[in-house]
């Protein structure tokens, strides 16, 4: 009698290890054993808004990405700035990146940028700055968001910190961090290119082409569907990586 016990048990734990392996991932197991509750999504970044709300002006195959970073600009579109370079549109992830343009030689004119409130672009000279706020930068540590409406830009200081000042202000203090930042990003692309550069040898199918920018690069990924299933963080790693080999 004990046992034709010890066989039902031994069966009914066999069963019950048998339905958690069906209903949960490859991997996740363990996990999914330990607790019943849904995993957790990543939290949204502030700068991001939905592919159906960001205003692309610049045009091209590559019109998604920044033009100096390779960063996709509806992920950090609220940082986002735009002007016109030898008579066309660039559009930048953020304010960082209107400065590395301008200190390559680049003549910008007619820039704009994103006020946070109502998503669509405004003139810079119009706009109302909050720099150091608590809300994460782009492209740098101290970050820099504008807004149409000075209200706004004092509502959200008072909300999140930072300073309220205008363009000239803003421009003022990305330069003074621009040399820590752009050290700061390099050794964060260079680690995300090797990483690029794994994932590309697993992932994708291989190229010879070469590319002047990340943003190139993400463009020709796409277009000739050279990799499988990539999230945002592994299309800009492999991009760097493709930019930079």
């Amino acid at each position: 009698m004990k046992k034709t016990l010890l066989i039902f048990l031994a069966f009914g734990v066999m069963a019950t290890f048998s339905q958690a392996e069906m209903k949960c991932a490859a991997g996740k197991c363990g996990a999914a054993m330990k607790s019943s509750e849904k995993p957790k999504m990543m939290p949204k970044m502030f700068q991001s808004v939905g592919k159906g709300e960001a205003t692309l002006l610049q045009e091209g195959k590559a019109k998604p990405f920044c033009p100096e970073c390779g960063m996709t600009l509806p992920l950090f579109y609220k940082t986002n700035h735009v002007a016109t370079v030898d008579g066309k549109v660039k559009q930048y992830c953020s304010l960082h990146c209107v400065l590395e343009d301008t200190q390559k030689g680049s003549k910008l004119t007619n820039i704009k940028v994103v006020d946070v409130t109502t998503l669509k672009f405004i003139p810079v000279e119009k706009a109302t700055y909050v720099v150091g706020s608590s809300k994460k930068g782009t492209m740098t540590t101290v970050s820099k968001y504008a807004f149409g409406n000075k209200a706004d830009a004092e509502a959200f200081a008072k909300a999140n910190g930072g300073k309220v000042v205008d363009y000239s202000a803003a421009y003022k203090a990305a330069e003074g961090d621009f040399s820590k930042d752009s050290t700061m990003i390099a050794k964060k692309q260079a680690m995300m290119a090797q990483k690029g550069e794994t994932m590309y040898g697993k992932m994708c199918q291989k190229t010879d082409k070469k590319f002047a920018t990340t943003a190139e690069a993400k463009a020709f990924i796409i277009e000739n569907k050279l990799c499988k299933d990539l999230n945002s963080k592994q299309m800009q790693a492999i991009g760097l990586y493709l930019k930079n080999r």
